[in-house]
């Protein structure tokens, strides 16, 4: 009977320790996820060697007790930035360009930019070319499925005080009057449209050596409808 006691108290050690030996690993490697396992991390802290040890291990986890990068933050605004800054340190961690991955999707590149904010989908095709990607090894499966819903877009207004962003917009406005003349001379009263749309940033050199910045935004002319009633096929309030 005393023999029975002992063993049924030194049950639920010896369990919790083959679980650690298990599904959790070395003590390192144990600290290294205790603290990567935080959605405010900095990733950069974080030990990469321990956590690519722990990777073979991770895809053995139900998705419920998985304890790796890339648990969930609080949904909204926490979520997504948490998820941004997840990817912005897989695009690290690999040592590629936006240039480099957008080669590798077939996407241009303020496209995959916007992908790594949270700024655009990830539609399913890429999707398939991303899980092959080196860097997903910073990610788990959850990242990618939060890529491939609709994002909410959005920005913040002091991005607006970046001398870069604050330059492009100064130029629009100063160009603004002309830009419009020049679409309505070219394809009529309309718009350029900023939804079936692309846009490039490039380099080139001028005349002096000197390097330059090249935006190519192309987007799709939208006119302005001709409102016929008849062509309307709601029906009218008035009736």
């Amino acid at each position: 009977m005393v023999r029975m006691v002992v063993f049924l108290r030194l049950l639920p050690v010896a369990v919790v320790a083959l679980y650690n030996t298990a599904f959790v690993g070395t003590e390192k490697q144990r600290r290294t996820v205790r603290r990567a396992e935080g959605t405010h991390v900095d990733l950069d802290e974080v030990d990469i060697r321990a956590l690519q040890e722990l990777l073979p291990l991770r895809e053995a986890r139900t998705e419920a007790r998985c304890v790796v990068i890339g648990e969930a933050a609080p949904r909204g605004e926490e979520e997504k930035a948490a998820l941004v800054k997840r990817l912005l340190a897989a695009k690290r961690f690999s040592g590629k360009t936006f240039d480099e991955i957008a080669k590798e999707l077939g996407y241009t590149n303020a496209y995959t930019a916007n992908l790594f904010f949270n700024q655009a989908q990830l539609k399913e095709r890429s999707a398939e070319k991303l899980k092959e990607w080196e860097g997903l090894a910073m990610l788990n499966r959850r990242d990618i499925e939060m890529m491939k819903q609709p994002p909410t877009r959005s920005f913040d207004p002091a991005i607006l005080q970046e001398p870069n962003v604050y330059r492009l917009y100064e130029a629009i406005m100063h160009y603004g009057e002309a830009i419009k003349t020049l679409i309505n001379e070219k394809c009529g009263d309309g718009i350029m449209s900023a939804i079936d749309f692309y846009l490039d940033v490039g380099t080139t050199v001028g005349k002096n050596g000197e390097k330059r910045v090249v935006i190519t935004m192309n987007g799709k002319f939208l006119p302005h409808i001709e409102q016929l009633a008849e062509d309307n096929t709601a029906p009218s309030p008035q009736e």
